[in-house]
């Protein structure tokens, strides 16, 4: 696809990655039989280097035994095979969730979390190092934006998740864009690996089996009501009058809620999806029933379903998640409206599991005067 003349959002001139050497997960399968053609191989190795990379998982090329070796070293000498390099990783206290701080070539720093329940394998991963949207209760927005992430850089936090629990015989079910970035302001990279992860003959995730999340760039969503892979939308809502949500989610300023639920009709129209819609409880600011009759009010009618996620709160601010009987009042609201919602059970407290907060008090470790 090409891209748009119309991106909804470029915060910042993307800085590329220090190395010259071609990532293998930054190209699709015409790409890379060029590359393997250009070194003189034939064009079936191309399938069977795919195939290393997105079934059989290999961390290395090394590995790849139905390679000759010549070709497996100058894959490892030539070619960046995976992109990022653990720096941390956090375990919650449950065993269920696992966080992963990596670093990326130029030292771009990303995180990731694997989410384990009975039946399912969550990845919730990143689109970009840092965010640029700004959003107060959020420690991405507050540690700053870097860059976009390539393709083959989002596809890579998901395959990492994906080797270590195969080894017991399992595998990633779920993926949600909802780390660190807006997805839809790294628009063409986000999709390029939405189709990488869901290619049939690599690793065959179904789109359903995916969830992006944004803010709310409206020629983003309208641009996906038009996308053949029914991966699931969610926007970030928060609040359900501008004044409020322009405090919370700044980009409201250019994109007003009028604006963002005509683009959510136009995307249930065009697709017959549901649209989840993340709403985050914060104490005293957007948590009083008035505030719920108001969302009840603006999403009435439509193919909707509502999240209600209790703050996961950040060291540096004041904000602080409302308590479970404030939660519980707020639901039964909606309820009595008829809209469908649920609690988010938040998962990973007691290590910052919430999207960018490892990675700012790594980086105010390193910075104590920031």
């Amino acid at each position: 696809m090409n891209a748009s003349s119309q991106e909804p959002f470029s915060p910042a001139p993307e800085k590329g990655a220090l190395s010259l050497r071609p990532s293998v997960l930054d190209l699709d399968q015409l790409q890379l039989r060029e590359l393997l053609e250009a070194w003189g191989e034939p064009a079936y190795r191309a399938k069977q280097v795919w195939h290393g990379l997105y079934r059989q998982l290999a961390a290395t090329p090394e590995t790849l035994s139905d390679l000759p070796k010549t070709l497996r070293m100058r894959l490892s000498e030539e070619t960046i095979w995976d992109p990022l390099i653990p720096l941390a990783t956090l375990r919650s206290q449950d065993g269920q969730t696992h966080k992963v701080l990596f670093a990326l070539p130029d030292s771009a720093q990303v995180e990731a979390v694997r989410m384990d329940y009975a039946r399912r394998h969550t990845v919730c991963l990143s689109t970009q190092a840092g965010c640029a949207i700004g959003c107060p209760f959020c420690a991405t927005g507050q540690s700053g934006f870097q860059r976009n992430l390539s393709a083959g850089e989002i596809v890579a936090q998901v395959l990492y998740f994906a080797r270590q629990i195969a080894a017991r015989g399992e595998r990633i079910t779920n993926v949600v864009l909802m780390g660190m970035g807006e997805p839809l302001a790294n628009y063409e990279a986000t999709w390029a690996a939405i189709r990488r992860l869901n290619d049939p003959e690599g690793f065959g995730l179904g789109a359903r089996a995916m969830t992006l999340s944004t803010v709310g760039l409206v020629p983003g969503i309208r641009r996906m009501a038009h996308e053949p892979e029914q991966v699931n939308l969610a926007v970030s809502l928060h609040a359900a009058n501008d004044a409020l949500r322009d405090q919370l989610v700044p980009i409201n300023r250019r994109f007003p809620l009028a604006q963002l639920l005509e683009a959510c009709r136009y995307y249930i129209a065009q697709t017959h999806r549901r649209i989840s819609f993340e709403y985050t409880l914060i104490a005293d600011v957007n948590d009083r029933d008035e505030d719920a009759h108001q969302l009840a009010e603006l999403l009435g009618g439509l193919l909707a379903h509502v999240n209600l996620i209790p703050l996961n709160p950040t060291p540096d601010s004041a904000l602080r998640p409302s308590p479970r009987a404030r939660v519980q009042a707020f639901q039964r609201v909606l309820q009595q409206h008829h809209i469908s919602c649920t609690v988010r059970l938040r998962r990973g407290l007691d290590i910052q599991a919430g999207c960018g907060q490892l990675r700012l008090h790594r980086q105010r470790e390193a910075n104590p005067a920031t």
